[in-house]
């Protein structure tokens, strides 16, 4: 299938990937193709934010109060629209609220809690296009505003090649309370054009999945958008585009767990599960439609 077909695409978790099979010589002088998924409510059926949330509760990190006072506020940011100084003052919330963590205990309580949270929210239909993205050897790349302590699991859970999300600074093994990367809006198609700079994609035949209207900037860098059970205002825009709208609505258990590996994903520095608060303001905005 060629790098435009219907969504196949790529690698397994690690780095380069070698050729499956030998390729003819016009294949072989083919750029690498990547597909881009975003995380919540394109692979799976909830926010990575919420889904969270117990287990930082039963470890003391935050209590009942402040978690419930948290997700409220950001979904009330959400569902009001997200201008630039609603992001920065939920930033700060964000940056307050994990200021001082340790981030080893973090790393164990992702690893811990990955399986039991996460298995049972990932969609059907989104394992399978991920599996035909990789059958065709195209990278799977997973984007997402989450902390990137619950993405880069989760991404090597479902065998991506990547992944770029929110990134927290860590000082002394301890999160400082600054955000390094906001992977939001437009700063998420710079980390694709970044990639393909990096990696060497044509993004003119690169596939990208969101359900999000705040993606909207990383669907426009890529060849071959892809709405998924999109919010109101991505329907509208995939309608007057004429962009494929995917409907997902199967979740179920990946049926082989695997040991996730905390450390993959781009970037220098580690990143928070306190950042996955980050999901809220994008994901949200969907139930205002």
């Amino acid at each position: 299938m060629s790098p435009g077909g219907v969504p196949p695409a790529t690698s397994y978790p690690g780095e380069v990937a070698e050729p499956r099979r030998t390729p003819s010589a016009p294949e072989a002088a083919r750029k690498p193709v990547a597909a881009f998924f975003d995380l919540d409510k394109t692979i799976i059926a909830s926010s990575s934010a919420l889904a969270f949330s117990k287990p930082l509760l039963r470890q003391g990190l935050i209590n009942r109060r402040a978690a419930v006072k948290s997700a409220y506020a950001q979904l009330v940011f959400a569902l009001s629209g997200a201008d630039a100084g609603k992001t920065e003052r939920m930033r700060a919330q964000i940056s307050a609220l994990c200021a001082g963590w340790d981030v080893a205990q973090i790393r164990s309580i992702v690893a811990e809690a990955l399986h039991d949270v996460v298995d049972p929210l990932v969609y059907a239909e989104a394992a399978d296009l991920i599996a035909r993205h990789r059958a065709e050897g195209h990278d799977v790349i997973v984007l997402s505003a989450t902390g990137e302590e619950v993405v880069a699991p989760i991404a090597d859970m479902l065998g991506a090649t990547r992944s770029v999300a929110t990134r927290m600074r860590v000082v002394d093994g301890r999160y400082s309370g600054e955000v390094d990367f906001y992977c939001y809006g437009e700063h998420k198609a710079n980390a694709a054009r970044e990639l393909a700079a990096t990696h060497g994609y044509d993004l003119a035949d690169c596939h990208a999945y969101t359900d999000s209207s705040t993606d909207l900037p990383l669907l426009e860098v890529v060849g071959h958008p892809h709405a998924v059970n999109p919010d109101r205002e991505l329907r509208r825009a995939a309608d007057e585009r004429g962009w494929p709208v995917l409907a997902f609505a199967k979740p179920v258990s990946l049926r082989t767990p695997v040991v996730p590996a905390l450390a993959i994903g781009l970037g220098a520095g580690t990143i928070a599960a306190a950042a996955t608060w980050y999901g809220l303001s994008r994901k949200s905005r969907k139930r205002s439609s």
